[in-house]
């Protein structure tokens, strides 16, 4: 595609169909964690084209939020509020860009020196796991908590379930770009269920203006909540240079060296920082939209550009953000299930994929501990300074790697 297809029909409508592809994540991430889907359209917008400004426009990238956030975001929200969350995301932004200029001046393997799989691996099984209460009283018809019962537990089960199996359908039998929208299908499917049962309450639409101002809000900052939050960025950060290395071979173009890795993680960061200036998750580059790459051919970034234009342009139509959040409760439930589930998967084939002997004492005291600290919800303060969740297990996996030694060889 030459450059004087920029404003031509075809790029256009391509843009407009990789956000189709992308909506369902991209929306799925706010509706979850109680933002404002309309201000994470804004902000995936804004963070693509931050992105293609910092890699000069050489990488078919849309950026939306990364799953591993989900479950800091809504714990951090619950006890925070979200302008406190957002100043702990914009300081994760700010950690991912050191990250980016850690790997332009000492290389990829100083990252994975100091963030080997054995301890990046039970860190991200931490993020899907620690919450997955959350999902199981969404599935059930009761608020995140457990402590309200939204719609009656019968309903709830059969919508779950039905929402459950339509994205298991999709992403395991699904053909060509219907297999990228498995979450997408998912909610559509409950929705439609969830219309038949009656249990969708329609008064927010009705009373949305057409079009309106996203709800924007500020960042405060707590060094709680950014103590909490900071480390979270290691997932996705080890997850983007997977993604990089694979659109660079679909492409045959080395991403890694040209723009280079550390612009491509730099423009990840500016984008998640850009984004808690708003009020909206937090941007990274995931496998949804490599994924659609790959299967459309689109290696024009110009088309992403067109993606992030248009989805800033949706931003401002209120009654679909509205519409977004009538989603019932047990829909989100059934697809986070597996949701948080496979998050805990990419953690543990991180560890399968490293070759490590996970039987060996200092791996296995490794993970064990950061499972158990994790998934236990083990903190360590009071209210003054308090370290839990992932930045608890990110620290404690940090440092056990440096200080417990290694295996030394076996002599023959």
């Amino acid at each position: 595609m030459q450059n004087n297809d920029t404003f031509s029909i075809k790029t256009i409508l391509t843009g407009a169909q990789m956000l189709f592809v992308a909506f369902g994540a991209l929306v799925l991430v706010p509706l979850l964690t109680g933002l404002d889907p309309n201000v994470a359209l804004f902000t995936a917008g804004m963070g693509t084209l931050l992105f293609q400004v910092v890699t000069k426009g050489q990488v078919p990238i849309f950026l939306a939020s990364s799953f591993a956030f989900i479950a800091p975001i809504i714990a951090a929200v619950q006890m925070w509020g979200v302008p406190a969350t957002m100043g702990g995301l914009m300081v994760a932004g700010f950690a991912y860009m050191l990250l980016s200029l850690l790997v332009k001046f000492k290389g990829v393997a100083t990252l994975h020196k100091i963030l080997p799989p054995v301890v990046v691996g039970p860190v991200i099984m931490v993020i899907g796991l620690a919450l997955a209460p959350v999902a199981v009283n969404m599935a059930m018809g009761k608020s995140g908590d457990g402590s309200i019962q939204i719609i009656d537990y019968t309903s709830a089960i059969y919508i779950s379930l039905f929402s459950l199996v339509v994205t298991l359908i999709f992403a395991v039998w699904g053909k060509g770009v219907f297999k990228l929208i498995p979450i997408l299908a998912g909610v559509v499917a409950g929705y439609c269920l969830s219309l038949g049962m009656g249990v969708v309450q329609f008064d927010a639409v009705t009373n949305a203006q057409w079009f309106a101002v996203p709800n924007f809000t500020w960042p405060e900052f707590k060094w709680q909540a950014i103590l909490f939050m900071v480390p979270v960025a290691i997932a996705p950060a080890i997850e983007h240079i997977g993604d990089m290395m694979a659109i660079s071979q679909v492409t045959n173009k080395d991403f890694l060296k040209k723009p280079g890795l550390h612009r491509t993680l730099f423009g990840d960061g500016l984008a998640t920082s850009a984004a808690s200036l708003f009020g909206g998750p937090p941007n990274t580059t995931y496998s949804e939209v490599t994924g659609a790459v790959m299967l459309t051919k689109n290696f024009n970034p110009k088309v992403m550009m067109w993606t992030a234009v248009i989805a800033i342009i949706l931003a401002f139509v209120a009654k679909m953000g509205s519409g977004l959040q009538t989603i019932p409760v047990p829909v989100m439930g059934g697809i986070m299930i597996l949701l948080f589930g496979s998050i805990a998967v990419v953690g543990l084939n991180t560890l399968v994929k490293s070759g490590d002997d996970l039987t060996a004492p200092r791996n296995l005291s490794i993970v064990a501990l950061i499972l158990v600290c994790g998934i236990g919800g083990m903190h360590i303060g009071g209210s003054q300074f308090s370290l839990e969740g992932v930045s608890l297990c990110a620290i404690l996996g940090i440092v056990l790697n440096l200080v417990l030694p290694k295996a030394e060889p076996e002599k023959v």
